[in-house]
């Protein structure tokens, strides 16, 4: 017999009663009945309970046991009664009867429970990881990420694309975040970056004439954490494609995005109707550029209904340039209490409050409108907005005003929560979208002007458009959102030198800063480069919808902690004098 083990905890069933087996695994926890013992036996791959009474040569032994205390055992495989069949583990039809049994791997008092998913204080989860991974549910997760990864490997390759792997250590790129710095001992006072991305080299794989690339690809960011986002490094499914349109990556990358959901959604639905949403429509509908279309409310701009009406404090607000009012419908909410928690919501929010309307019924019958708006626009105004928005008795709609800026992203929020409260949210289906037409430019903090997306992308209109406004330009820069979250970002190139040093030039670079930090890049454009795009998919944040959870660290084996910290194994560190000596490096406290 095997020294370890001749099954698995999955494997036995009724079949194998009257065999003698070995199995080995983790103590999941002990139970007393009056002299017998059982004992739920975990592994990998599933549950098996065995038992050891006062006859037993292993008795003793077992009664000693503490939780997570790695045994072998070998024992009798006995058919339990059919009143005693446990149907919720595939082993339920069987118990095995210990007669022997050595411990492996003793364990010591447990700093947190394995047995159940009650919820425990993250910073000790992290901590104890390695015991965290033996809980039911982020076990699943884990095999469920590794499953993922293995079909959309599959179905890559499926689909004509190849596979190969860029380099790890490599030069800082300005990809919109923070890189992380690597001292080189060889070259003392220069740096590498831990890539924020493969950007450059996948395109560089273009112009080499491969085609179709893809690569499950490692990224390294220096961020602020977020329950969606991890704060160091992530994985993404990286891809490229030669001689495509917008609409050619869009018809690769659905089907690939699109079956891993069908395949690992369980029971919910996958919507296959993706939407075409321009960025700017998708800020004022949802407030958002990554939409959650399972929420029917979109928001409107109804400026022109309180342009110098009698609700003077709109009406003195839309006189301010690039001032608005928009409202979000709420049907179903037509109720002073919900209107009254909404407004609570809003200031909770940073916002001062959302104005409201409210439909019910008169003492005559008559529908009526209700609030402080409604009494100041008047009978015939207030009907007008109601008949363009669409509503009626029992429904009510909220408005924010100002610069769209200052509200649009609690706006966003606002339309959630109103879709929550009110049960308009559907709920098990998958509702997918592709954000398109961003603009490539934005005023940083200081009012300069700088990318606000990938800075490798082709401006619409191409060199035309870049003698303009910058902000008017917009690229051919796409994500996909899905319920609420942005699972994939891209765009179609800039393929062309000239196009690229005057898109750099308008965000502050010059050309020989350019030639300087993307010299491999423009060189390699000088000698015939295909028009080419691609994207790039958050495997991390696909995994979490597909776990169903928010909190992107479930769907991670080793996370970091929202201070990007690793509790288990200590990092960052202070590195040692000789260390720094071999970099030529020494550290300065900040004041």
């Amino acid at each position: 017999m095997h020294a370890y083990r001749s099954h698995t905890c999955a494997d036995l069933d009724r079949s194998h009663a009257g065999e003698t087996v070995r199995l080995s695994g983790w103590v999941h926890r002990v139970r007393d009945h009056g002299g017998v013992l059982f004992i739920d036996l975990r592994d990998h791959y599933g549950m098996t309970q065995v038992l050891a009474d006062s006859d037993s040569p292993a008795f003793a032994a077992v009664e000693r046991l503490k939780a997570e205390t790695v045994i072998r055992i070998d024992g009798r495989v006995k058919a339990r009664d059919a009143g005693l069949v446990n149907p919720r583990i595939p082993t339920g039809e069987i118990e095995v009867y210990v007669t022997a049994l050595e411990v492996l791997g003793p364990a010591e008092e447990l700093p947190l429970p394995v047995f159940g998913e009650q919820d425990y204080p993250e910073e000790t989860r992290l901590a104890y990881r390695f015991l965290d991974l033996r809980r039911e549910g982020l076990h699943r997760n884990m095999m469920l990420r590794s499953q993922v990864v293995k079909s959309l490997r599959d179905r890559m390759w499926a689909a004509g694309f190849t596979e190969f792997q860029t380099p790890i250590i490599t030069a800082s790129s300005p990809e919109g975040a923070r890189d992380f710095l690597v001292p080189s001992r060889l070259h003392p006072g220069k740096f590498y970056a831990l890539p924020q991305a493969p950007q450059q080299f996948k395109q560089l794989i273009m112009v080499a004439g491969f085609d179709r690339y893809f690569q499950i690809a490692p990224c390294f960011r220096d961020e602020d954490p977020r329950a969606d986002r991890s704060p160091t490094d992530f994985y993404q499914l990286d891809v490229e494609m030669s001689f495509v349109t917008q609409a050619d990556v869009f018809a690769a990358v659905q089907p690939v995005i699109q079956g891993v959901f069908e395949e690992f959604g369980g029971t919910r639905r996958v919507d296959p109707d993706w939407p075409l949403i321009s960025y700017a429509d998708s800020a004022l509908w949802y407030g958002t550029d990554k939409p959650d279309l399972r929420n029917p409310i979109r928001m409107q701009v109804v400026s022109d209904h309180f342009r110098g009406s009698g609700f003077a404090i709109f009406a003195r607000l839309l006189e301010q340039e690039g001032t608005e009012v928009r409202a979000i419908p709420a049907p179903g909410g037509g109720s002073r209490k919900f209107a009254d928690r909404m407004n609570a919501f809003a200031q909770a929010q940073g916002l001062p409050g959302m104005g409201y309307i409210f439909w019910r019924k008169a003492e005559d019958g008559a529908t009526e409108a209700a609030g402080p708006i409604a009494k100041a626009l008047g009978a015939e105004a207030t009907e007008a907005l109601r008949s363009e928005l669409g509503l009626g008795e029992g429904d009510a709609v909220f408005f924010v005003a100002g610069k769209p800026e200052s509200f649009e992203a609690v706006a966003g929020r606002a339309r959630m929560e109103i879709g929550r409260e009110l049960g308009l949210v559907e709920e098990g289906t998958f509702r997918f979208a592709w954000i398109v037409d961003f603009p490539m430019y934005e005023k940083d903090d200081e009012g300069k002007i700088d990318f606000s997306h990938n800075p490798f992308s082709m401006p619409q209109g191409g060199m035309e458009a870049l003698s303009g406004d910058p902000l008017k330009v917009l690229g051919y820069q796409y994500d996909l959102a899905c319920n609420g979250y942005e699972l994939v970002s891209g765009a179609i190139r800039n393929h062309k030198p000239e196009i690229m040093f005057k898109a750099f030039e308008l965000a502050g670079y010059g050309r020989d800063e350019v030639e300087k930090r993307f010299g491999g890049m423009v060189k390699a454009f000088r000698y015939g480069a295909p028009p080419h795009g691609g994207c790039a998919a958050g495997i991390d944040r696909i995994v979490m919808l597909l776990a169903d959870t928010a909190n992107i660290r479930e769907v991670i084996m080793f996370p970091m902690n929202q201070r990007a910290e690793d509790l288990m194994m200590g990092a960052p560190s202070e590195p040692t004098n000789e260390q720094l000596r071999d970099l030529s490096l020494r550290v300065i406290a900040r004041d």
